[in-house]
């Protein structure tokens, strides 16, 4: 039997999902885990085949991940308005600089393409390009933004734009694909988009680990949680 580890903090909405997760895969032997460090060790384990944070804090377990896998990286799994699209940077230490967006935005395109889809990305700055020169912050956003658009220009065949704040527009064209300003950013448009506004979310995937680990947040529904449960059983098989 296939065994599926997942965390289980303070928010209880994960044993109801595990019960409603259970009763649709009777085959998978799920095992709850109550210690950051027991996580880890389930992640390094052969003998499971995927594990869920579920509702376990994600500081402390991406730190110790990174001492075995140094390039980490997430992106959130969204089903939006009758579409799918991978959001990321979702951690606040992540997706610091051109070079590690640009990373990430490949491992996106290498994920959907193992599912057979179209990739279509839109990069995201912190204004229009016209708001230009409204203070340092801003501008480093949209220079970077512009670099990052040309570098996978340039370095590969995908479809991509910059859409720099209008992530109503890249949202609207259907992009599957939203490579947001940095991960501070990346996680405020989660948390509007599906802990606010309710969007369906599968969780996040990690990038840069031979392992099946699906990132959760802490405050996730009962729903989401089986959700994140049944993405970490898809991608187990």
């Amino acid at each position: 039997m296939k065994t599926i580890a997942i965390g289980v903090g303070e928010n209880e909405n994960i044993i109801q999902a595990c019960h409603i997760f259970k009763e649709k895969h009777p085959k998978t032997d799920i095992k709850l885990i109550y210690k950051d460090e027991d996580l880890v060790k389930s992640v390094l384990d052969d003998n499971i085949a995927a594990v869920v944070r579920g509702s376990l804090p994600a500081s402390n377990i991406i730190q110790e991940l990174k001492e075995y896998y140094p390039n980490l990286s997430r992106a959130t799994y969204v089903n939006g308005e009758k579409y799918e699209f991978l959001l990321s940077p979702v951690g606040i230490d992540e997706g610091k600089n051109v070079d590690e967006r640009f990373d990430i935005a490949l491992n996106c395109v290498d994920f959907l393409k193992k599912f057979g889809k179209d990739p279509k990305i839109a990069i995201l700055a912190e204004g229009r390009d016209d708001d230009f020169g409204r203070g340092s912050e801003v501008s480093n956003s949209i220079a970077d933004s512009k670099k990052l658009t040309k570098l996978i220009e340039e370095n590969t065949d995908e479809n991509v734009k910059n859409y720099f704040i209008l992530i109503e527009k890249a949202i609207q064209d259907k992009s599957n694909i939203i490579i947001a300003p940095n991960g501070r950013v990346g996680n405020i448009i989660f948390r509007t988009l599906v802990l606010l506004n309710s969007w369906p979310s599968y969780g996040a995937i990690t990038f840069g680990i031979d392992r099946i680990y699906i990132d959760t947040s802490r405050d996730q529904s009962i729903e989401g949680y089986v959700r994140s449960l049944t993405l970490a059983d898809d991608l187990s098989k």
